[in-house]
């Protein structure tokens, strides 16, 4: 299908069903790509035209964390899900090495993937992510050309709703489309961003935010066993679905935008994996996750002497939030058996999203940088939500890495006005975000 095909298909009404599928009720998908689909034949006529002539369309979510606070990286258990917020693109391949990548209010990107090579001026930088996803399929025994693509992300940066994540999820699928044949299961296009993200961006991270992205629903997933999962092929974490209704429980789930900044956050980030796996050093094993919590609560006057403190807070985080997570996805499977278990099942979910959320504040400390203790936008927005919720149903918590951006909000449908009041007036119009949960994943839209 050509760019301009694709087009009239939009302007017939033909994709109606296929973006209805995606989006649900949304009228604006529809306008959303008739816009990219002009602005990629916009470039194809002008500044960039070395393309062949069939284009394809796809679509990545973002994710919102359910539970498992900074629980990945050390073989622990999380539970998340995909949103419908996401990032949208149509591309096309090329006959030449190059990458031609353009998205909506953002720097254009080229990448000459004749040098495969990790380099350490792309750090931190999106070029860093489509070498390093091109390297990986190279290496796992598929060569990839070049593409020009034109995207649009509603995946808002700084979130805690993982835009990487669905942006390196869109180069692994637009690659696996183009030049895979579409053969590589989501985990598998997961790994692949992941990979690119710990060894060419320079981040370290776990399999959670592209998994969530890349599968769709909400899934529980545990990275120290290893499960028979459907989607993928090969060595990776056990992932179970799970059910999960929160607008028929009378909920609405919400991100609240602090307008805090993630720069220069890196070594905060890094701090709490690593001080974790100091205190697993002490055991002579790599993660916590392999340590019995009896023995390491014994071992808390040692610990304190050779990892200090707060990393045996944040230890102590870990345990709690892992058993956490198995609570959380019983919860919701109660909730989902049963009309009069509904409730039940509900009110225990948001106990311990409370308990997640006052865990990450208290012990993880991942709420506020030492280094600018004057900036505490996440922690007034708790602070606001939870006095906000005195005697009303809801829960509140950080959401995502922490430090800045957003914490997470379960509020009743009665009261979603008045709070969303609330919150705008102290963080700025618009800093609520009302989150749905897709059950697609990444797709590539066949019309």
């Amino acid at each position: 299908m050509t760019a301009e095909s694709f087009l009239e298909k939009i302007n017939s009404g033909d994709a109606k069903n296929i973006f209805s599928s995606i989006y649900g009720k949304d009228e604006t998908a529809l306008e959303r790509y008739k816009k990219i689909t002009l602005d990629f034949i916009n470039i194809n006529t002008g500044e960039f035209p070395e393309v062949n002539g069939e284009v394809k369309i796809f679509s990545v979510p973002g994710r919102t964390e359910l539970g498992g606070n900074h629980t990945d990286h050390n073989m622990g258990r999380v539970l998340a899900a995909s949103i419908d917020l996401d990032a949208a693109a149509i591309a096309a391949p090329r006959k030449d090495m190059q990458v031609f990548f353009r998205s909506t209010g953002h720097k254009d990107v080229i990448v000459d993937l004749e040098d495969l090579s990790i380099r350490e001026d792309e750090k931190g930088e999106t070029a860093a992510l489509i070498r390093g996803i091109a390297a990986d399929f190279t290496a796992q025994g598929t060569p990839v050309k070049g593409f020009t693509a034109y995207c649009d992300s509603r995946v808002f940066t700084g979130s805690g709703l993982s835009s990487s994540a669905a942006i390196e999820v869109l180069f692994a699928k637009i690659f696996d489309s183009l030049y895979c044949g579409g053969n590589r299961s989501s985990l598998e296009l997961a790994k692949a961003g992941q990979r690119a993200e710990n060894i060419y961006f320079g981040k370290p991270s776990g399999l959670m935010d592209q998994a969530a992205a890349a599968m769709g629903g909400v899934i529980c997933i545990d990275f120290k066993h290893k499960g028979n999962n459907a989607e993928a092929s090969g060595d990776y974490p056990k992932i179970e679905r799970v059910k999960f209704n929160l607008m028929e429980a009378g909920y609405t789930l919400c991100v609240i935008n602090t307008g805090g900044s993630h720069a220069d956050l890196l070594a905060d980030y890094s701090a709490i994996p690593n001080e974790m796996k100091a205190i697993a050093g002490v055991f002579d094993k790599a993660f916590l996750r392999e340590i019995d919590e009896n023995l390491f609560m014994e071992k808390i006057p040692e610990l304190r002497k050779t990892a200090g403190d707060r990393a045996v807070l944040r230890a102590m985080h870990f345990f709690n939030e892992n058993d956490r997570v198995i609570k959380m996805k019983q919860a919701l499977e109660e909730a989902g058996k049963t009309a009069g278990a509904e409730t039940a099942g509900i009110n225990k979910f948001l106990s311990l999203v409370n308990e997640s959320g006052d865990s990450s504040w208290q012990l993880l400390q991942n709420i506020y940088s030492p280094s600018h203790p004057k900036a505490q936008e996440v922690s007034l927005a708790l602070a606001l939500t939870k006095n906000f919720l005195k005697g009303k149903e809801g829960a509140c918590r950080v959401h995502g890495g922490g430090f800045a951006g957003t914490i997470q909000a379960y509020i009743k449908h009665e009261n979603l006005e008045e709070y969303t009041k609330l919150m705008n007036k102290n963080f700025g119009n618009s800093a609520v975000k009302i989150l749905s949960i897709r059950q697609a994943g990444a797709v590539e839209l066949v019309l």
